[in-house]
């Protein structure tokens, strides 16, 4: 008894100078702001204006790239040109299909948030020679592009759950970790949004896809299906 007397005692204690600790830091903060005089208010106006206006710029600049949206690419050579002067480019290589319908939900979803990155897709069965030459085996398959360059690959479910029924902060957080967009924390609106279409992964028949004809197995568990 005496001993978790003491340890509640400890405890206590430790919470008190946390508390202790916040309080301060508050307390210096209000004198601070108290103590301002009218030049240092209308310094931090002028910074927090400088400031918007700089991200007005910014917006204005990525919507005339072509960002804030979820754009249709039509074939390989709109791939190339689009790709050209992005740091940050998501394309979703999909087929008119169910699974590949949730990501495009996630990816406009997305766009429209994340104006620092372009986000387009691409019929994979339509643009046989960049299908072959990025290696893309199964769809949806996302491709992440950092200066003209391939930087990684975002395959099927696997990344966000395994399932498509997944929240829009899963793919945030994993387009996040390979730098693909800026994100450093939650958004609960995005978190709330959910597809609620049925579980399946596609995978390319590689020999159907170069003819345009693309044969995708639903619901298909066969993890050694690739080009080779």
């Amino acid at each position: 008894m005496a001993q978790n007397a003491q340890q509640q005692a400890m405890m206590d204690k430790k919470l008190y100078d946390m508390a202790k600790s916040m309080e301060d830091a508050l307390d210096d903060e209000l004198h601070r702001m108290n103590n301002m005089d009218q030049d240092d208010l209308e310094n931090i106006r002028r910074k927090r204006l400088e400031s918007m206006k700089g991200d007005q710029d910014k917006r204005k600049k990525f919507l005339a790239m072509g960002h804030g949206e979820l754009r249709d690419l039509q074939d390989e050579k709109e791939f190339f040109s689009e790709m050209k002067g992005e740091n940050m480019m998501v394309v979703h290589f999909y087929r008119n299909n169910w699974p590949c319908k949730v990501m495009d939900m996630h990816l406009d979803l997305l766009s429209k948030k994340h104006l620092e990155t372009k986000f387009a897709k691409i019929d994979a069965e339509k643009s046989p020679f960049l299908t072959e030459r990025l290696k893309i085996w199964m769809l949806p398959t996302l491709a992440l592009v950092s200066k003209e360059k391939i930087m990684d690959y975002v395959v099927g479910f696997d990344d966000v759950g395994g399932s498509d029924d997944f929240p829009t902060e899963h793919l945030r957080l994993v387009l996040a970790s390979k730098n693909m967009i800026d994100y450093h924390g939650d958004d609960a609106e995005t978190d709330a949004r959910r597809s609620t279409y049925e579980k399946t992964t596609e995978v390319v028949d590689k020999k159907n896809l170069r003819k345009g004809g693309g044969n995708l197995v639903l619901g298909s568990d066969d993890e050694d299906s690739d080009f080779d």
